[in-house]
């Protein structure tokens, strides 16, 4: 029986095994990763230079876009790495960072996106308010508090997944250290871990799920309220485009880490993790970003400027 520390590296199996998928998979993700990093960092720039992008929601925006960064930046480079990698590895010191990170910035997203909701609710439902609640200090509190909380809820979490014992098995049925298929190899230490995962997953997911629901039933309220049909018509659009993102999120981070680890529940949640660290950051940067009518005339403004001083 080895614990953790015995352990040198793990071999991830991956998506799969066959050569021409391996091929178009790494092309794919490959484009994707390279979209999303680019495209997340330029959004963070932007908001950063542009005076119009000032306001609160931009602000928790650009927080999400450097998680979104850091969430995928976790685990695609290493996941690249293996479709074309005959030994394909990961050290456990790799492996138990990360679990870490993963753990981490999973946590600060659901917050921040939690914390979005929140604000569009404050912006629409006491717009006269809006200015006077929301202020900077106020915003940097609800910013500061995922990152510091989940700072301590991910150490407790990876130290629990450092305790796992396995039984000379060292090959992960996934693409990278996730909780679920290191529970299924583990041959001893499961019963803390599993109830630490799943407990932690239920408290956290579902109280910031809560905040982003009833926040979309006040911004509904308001919406249904409004004079304008062209005014509806368009909030409609775009809140029903990031209420779908969330669900998304929300729906595969339920599906992975609410259910009992099993061979079959292991390989269904490998094809579902694809979504929520490839896919999903990529959406976030298209649903808030490059659908926003402010966000296209910053960047306008910005291209404008830097050809004229050219």
């Amino acid at each position: 029986m080895l614990n953790f520390t015995d352990v040198t590296k793990f071999i991830p199996l991956g998506l799969t095994s066959r050569w021409e998928l391996q091929v178009l998979f790494f092309i794919v993700f490959l484009l994707v990763y390279i979209i999303t990093v680019i495209g997340n960092i330029g959004m963070i720039i932007l908001i950063r230079v542009s005076p119009q992008l000032s306001s609160p929601m931009y602000f928790f925006l650009s927080h999400l876009s450097f998680a979104d960064v850091w969430f995928s930046s976790n685990v695609t480079p290493k996941m690249l790495e293996n479709l074309f990698s005959e030994t394909k590895t990961i050290s456990y010191i790799g492996c138990l960072v990360q679990c870490f990170f993963f753990i981490f910035l999973v946590h600060v997203e659901v917050f921040i996106l939690a914390v979005m909701a929140f604000d569009r609710y404050m912006a629409i439902g006491n717009l006269l308010l809006y200015g006077s609640k929301m202020t900077r200090n106020v915003c940097m509190g609800l910013i500061s508090f995922p990152y510091l909380y989940r700072f301590f809820v991910s150490l407790i979490s990876t130290l629990w997944t450092y305790g796992l014992y396995f039984c000379r098995n060292i090959e992960i049925n996934h693409f990278y250290c996730a909780d679920p298929p290191l529970i299924k190899m583990a041959c001893a230490g499961t019963h803390i871990k599993e109830y630490t995962m799943r407990t932690l997953a239920r408290l956290n997911f579902s109280y910031s799920l809560s905040v982003i629901f009833v926040s979309y039933i006040f911004i509904l309220i308001a919406i249904i309220q409004m004079q304008s049909a062209e005014g509806r018509q368009k909030a409609f659009s775009t809140y029903g485009s990031h209420l779908t993102a969330v669900i998304i999120f929300y729906g595969t981070l339920f599906f992975m880490y609410l259910r009992t680890p099993t061979e079959e529940s292991v390989e269904q949640g490998k094809m579902v993790a694809v979504f929520y660290t490839t896919i999903i950051p990529m959406l976030n940067l298209m649903i808030y970003s490059l659908r926003n009518k402010d966000v296209k005339e910053a960047m306008g403004k910005v291209i404008t400027r830097m050809c004229l001083t050219k």
